[in-house]
């Protein structure tokens, strides 16, 4: 079973799996699209009341993390959701997710964006069966080529 902690993106233990996860992504990012951006997150944008970083631990210690940070009063954005290989394929992935829209939510979210590369086809599976459609653009990260949004309860439609 996953426990869930707060912690800052430089934590050793948050720090090493944002590490292994950007290698990853560097690894087997798309070489038509040019290298591989690496951006660490900057903790302040993920303490309350901007945004929350989770650690996902299991018994054998951490094995995935995830944030989420306001955009504006009533939008987060979600980021660095990774696990481990061997954390994969348990559910651990929806359960996080969810857990940072929950977050979101108490940090006065009401929807949620995020950006994601075409090559990431299980993270887009993912988060397309949890609710999330395409949307424009709403940011210029070199690394990402699809942008989804979810409301997260009931609120006016906006445009993008």
């Amino acid at each position: 079973m996953p426990v869930y902690r707060p912690a800052s993106p430089a934590d050793d233990d948050a720090l090493e799996l944002l590490s292994d996860y950007f290698r990853m992504r560097a690894e087997t990012f798309p070489g038509g699209l040019g290298a591989y951006r690496t951006v660490f997150p900057d903790p302040a944008q993920f303490a309350p009341p901007a945004g929350v970083f989770l650690v996902v631990d299991d018994e054998s210690g951490a094995v995935g993390c995830g944030g989420v940070r306001m955009l504006a009063p009533d939008r987060a954005e979600v980021k660095h959701l990774y696990l481990r290989d061997r954390a994969r394929g348990k559910g651990w992935g929806r359960e996080l997710l969810a857990e940072l829209e929950a977050r979101a939510v108490g940090l006065g979210a009401r929807q949620i964006v995020l950006d994601t590369n075409a090559s990431l086809e299980a993270a887009q599976g993912l988060y397309r069966t949890t609710g999330y459609e395409d949307i424009p653009a709403y940011n210029d990260n070199p690394n990402a080529d699809v942008y989804l949004r979810k409301s997260l309860g009931n609120e006016p439609e906006q445009v993008l």
